[in-house]
């Protein structure tokens, strides 16, 4: 990938990198045409301050937000976590998907909390997969409570954002918490998600019967 060459190592060393890099080259080609210069310069800057100045800046578009706060949050500048916690509930997965991996990397106290109050926001349920992943994937205090909850709504008949519920049910048997038995037997009966809930329960130590 030419537009990250000499950045630090930063491309070879993080798939994730070169994965959106790739994502917004596309994009962009496909709605303007070319890349503009500023797409390789903010992809290759070691700057910090310059990457803050472009993502605080008026008028800059969403992929100069998107670099700018994944590589602040991926190097553990704290000013990016806001702007990925935006990106963690876009209405584009792929967006999503790198904001949750600059969040682990970043490591700021307060990703946990906003993971669970976008997870349980019913109002965006629809979006709430990987701040759901995310809560398990970061084993905080905030997470068991957050997936149950999320898991008890996704059980109601006629649901259609099952594939959260799935994320729920396997994010608890990933977690380990006993506190979670009560909700994963609820979820025993659910055609799409009693499987999942079968083996998350033996993970608790508590198989299904």
């Amino acid at each position: 990938m030419e537009i990250a060459e000499g950045n630090s190592g930063i491309a070879s060393g993080d798939p994730e990198f070169c994965s959106m890099i790739d994502r917004l080259r596309d994009q962009i080609e496909n709605e303007e045409g070319k890349l503009p210069p500023a797409f390789g310069e903010l992809a290759r800057t070691p700057d910090p301050e310059e990457l803050h100045r472009l993502l605080t800046a008026p008028g800059q578009p969403l992929w100069a937000r998107e670099i700018a706060a994944y590589r602040l949050g991926t190097a553990g500048d704290p000013r990016a976590f806001e702007a990925l916690v935006l990106l963690l509930n876009h209405r584009d997965p792929e967006r999503c998907v790198t904001a949750a991996h600059a969040l682990v990397r970043l490591g700021d106290p307060r990703t946990a909390r906003a993971a669970a109050a976008l997870a349980t926001n019913e109002l965006r349920a629809a979006y709430a997969l990987l701040p759901v992943r995310l809560l398990a994937d970061l084993r905080a205090p905030e997470s068991v409570p957050a997936l149950v909850t999320v898991l008890e709504r996704r059980l109601v008949a006629g649901d259609p954002h099952w594939r959260v519920g799935l994320a729920c049910v396997e994010g608890l048997g990933a977690l380990g918490d006993p506190a979670a038995r009560d909700v994963l037997e609820a979820a025993l009966p659910h055609p799409r998600l009693g499987r999942a809930a079968e083996r998350s329960l033996t993970l608790l130590g508590h198989p299904a019967v």
